[in-house]
């Protein structure tokens, strides 16, 4: 699947693990595709992002949240914060998780124009 490349929107945080999970398992399962694949985080969503918060996140019969998204940043994924929905929540980029980039409209409309496909959770 190579010069395929995904994107990823989801705006699910903790409040529902299983929602909040499965966009990173799909995520890395393109990646072990040679897809490459971009998560766009917004609303709610961020707040996974937050060093400490996805080792609080599990949904029975997945991959833990954490387990995943150090996956997802081991194998180059890219991750971008929503940085309104950032400021809404009071989080800042020294306590967002490693390699992640605060972003807003403009990059996210770059990039699902760029990508092969697109999906929303």
């Amino acid at each position: 699947m190579e010069n395929q490349k995904l994107v990823i929107i989801t705006t699910v945080g903790p409040e529902n693990p299983e929602k909040a999970t499965l966009p990173l398992v799909l995520a890395t399962a393109c990646q072990a595709l040679d897809t490459k694949v971009v998560i766009f985080m917004q609303s709610n969503a961020v707040t996974l992002a937050k060093k400490g918060e996805a080792e609080k996140v599990t949904a029975e019969g997945l991959a833990p949240l954490k387990e995943l998204l150090d996956t997802f940043m081991e194998m180059d994924g890219s991750l971008y914060l929503c940085s309104p929905c950032l400021k809404e929540r009071g989080i800042t980029m020294d306590t967002a998780v490693d390699g992640s980039e605060v972003a807003a409209a403009g990059t996210l409309a770059a990039e699902v124009l760029s990508a092969t496909s697109v999906v929303n959770y």
